[in-house]
Formats: C-alpha cells, structure tokens, sequence
C-alpha cells in the first residue's frame, strides 16, 4: 500500500510523546528491484516524514527476516541518543562555533547572545540556553542551532528540545 495517513498518526503519537523513533519499511521481499527501489522509497521517506529527518529509515521483511537483524541495533542507537548526557562543555562548544560560523539575525538592532547552554534533561535531550532576549530567537536559527547540535554530537532517532530563558529569570545571573 505504501505509506498511508494512519502511519503518519502513528508516528504524530510517538512525537506528541517525545520518543524516540526507527522508522520502518516492512514487506521489503514484495520488491522486485531492490537497489533502485531504495533509492525510492529513500527519498519517498524524507519527504513524506520531512518532520522527523533524524529518525533512521530501515527496509525490512518481517516474513523472511531480510535484514531483521538492523533493526535491533538501530532501536539501541536511538534509545542510547534518547537517554544520552553531554558535557557542558562539548554542548558550549558546538554552540560557540555555530554562533561564530552563523550569527542569528538582528531585529529591530538588538541580535540574540547566546551567554551559557547546559542539558536540562534526557529522554529527549533537553537543553537550556541562556540568552540576552528569547523573543529574538527567530524559528530559523532555533533550526540551525538544533541541526548544529545534531552535526557534532551523535543523536540519532532522537527528538531534541531546544529552551531559550532570558540571562535573569529565575535568579540566573551568571555569565
């Protein structure tokens, strides 16, 4: 049948519950042409699941067990990036070089800093930035930041949150 509205409230549940995600192709003995049917069905799956382009795409086939045995091991990955803890410092880092490499853009000439990042959470991975003024954090950079945060540390099959908390709420006052 191919990818019907019911897979894709399914997965809306899974996302509407933070979880982490492997998204599957099941039936894959019914193709004939397995190589360029991939590539198919590769691109089939990022566009239709453009929403979730972290999660790891599998062909499998339940009844003759084709490539059964890659989907414990990506169940695994995406819940070791589900459950993953990283360093203030690596978290820093990466958001320092992003920043440096790609400024978020100024409005009304005040422009986003970006003063501390820590992880908050697990389960999805949650981080806490700290900022100047969250009503500048403009729905592109939040996605540059997120993508940034993906490129240099391993999550995959993983939501991410992303908080911005302006330099002095709740007492925060440190640089």
């Amino acid at each position: 049948e191919g990818i019907i509205e019911q897979d894709k409230h399914v997965l809306q549940y899974a996302l509407e519950a933070g979880k982490a995600i492997v998204l599957c192709v099941n039936k894959w003995d019914t193709i004939q042409n397995r190589d360029e049917a991939i590539k198919e069905w590769k691109l089939r799956m990022k566009n239709e699941f453009q929403f979730v382009p972290y999660a790891e795409v599998l062909f499998i086939s339940a009844k003759d067990k084709t490539r059964l045995h890659t989907l414990m091991p990506a169940i695994i990955k995406a819940y070791d990036s589900y459950t993953k803890s990283i360093q203030t410092s690596i978290i820093n880092d990466v958001i320092r070089d992003a920043a440096a490499l790609h400024e978020a853009p100024s409005y009304r000439n005040r422009r986003l800093k970006i003063y501390f990042v820590r992880q908050t959470d697990t389960c999805p991975p949650k981080f806490q930035f700290n900022v100047n003024d969250k009503g500048l954090v403009h729905f592109s950079y939040y996605r540059y930041l997120e993508n940034k945060i993906r490129e240099s540390i391993d999550l995959i099959g993983t939501p991410i949150i992303l908080q911005f908390k302006n330099k002095n709420e709740d007492g925060y006052d440190e640089e």
